[in-house]
């Protein structure tokens, strides 16, 4: 499973409005805690490659209410960066049915967090993309426009789709950003010392 995504810094509330008015379909909201993991037998950061444990409650109304629900977590494995356009790499992920013993579970194996990443998302979907609103505590306010495809010949053309549901938006592909949440969180923090 390849994941091709764009993202792009932008306003979420000046893109929301823009999704309304492209008739597009508001899905979900959540609250997602990332806690970031150090391999004990490899540099993540020299192979680009990331895991995580995803907490997240589902949020009542968009960004910034109330969270409300149950919280659910999943681990994920992503893979390096497969181009230089764009955000898209291999990934796999499931769920658990208890987070802290998932924890436990990477700490045994000698998997240390290295840190988090705290966010409000909202979910849309337009042109048979998923479009999500990010606002990322300490990181600032972005859009991503992403599709799973199960085969590596159908990322250029994937690639290409999300570039124009982006213009559909008012948003630039070329001012999309290939460094993760966690990058930029951690490159903010070095920044501050």
């Amino acid at each position: 499973m390849y994941e091709v995504e764009i993202k792009v810094p932008a306003p979420v509330d000046d893109v929301r409005q823009r999704l309304r008015e492209a008739d597009a379909e508001p899905v979900d909201a959540g609250r997602q805690r990332d806690v970031y993991y150090d391999a004990p037998h490899r540099d993540f950061a020299e192979t680009d490659e990331a895991l995580r444990l995803r907490h997240e409650s589902p949020l009542r109304d968009g960004i910034g209410s109330a969270v409300e629900g149950e919280t659910t977590t999943a681990v994920t494995y992503k893979g390096p960066l497969l181009d230089d356009a764009s955000k898209t790499r291999e990934e796999h992920e499931t769920g658990v049915s208890d987070g802290d013993e998932a924890g436990a579970v990477l700490a045994g194996l000698g998997f240390t967090p290295a840190a988090t990443v705290v966010k409000h998302r909202e979910f849309w979907t337009l042109d048979g993309f998923t479009v999500t609103l990010d606002a990322v505590e300490d990181v600032g306010e972005f859009v991503e426009v992403e599709r799973e495809v199960n085969e590596e010949a159908a990322i250029d053309t994937t690639r290409e789709d999300a570039t124009r549901v982006l213009d559909r938006l008012g948003l630039d592909a070329a001012d999309g950003v290939r460094t993760s949440y966690l990058g930029l969180l951690l490159s903010g923090n070095e920044r501050d010392e």
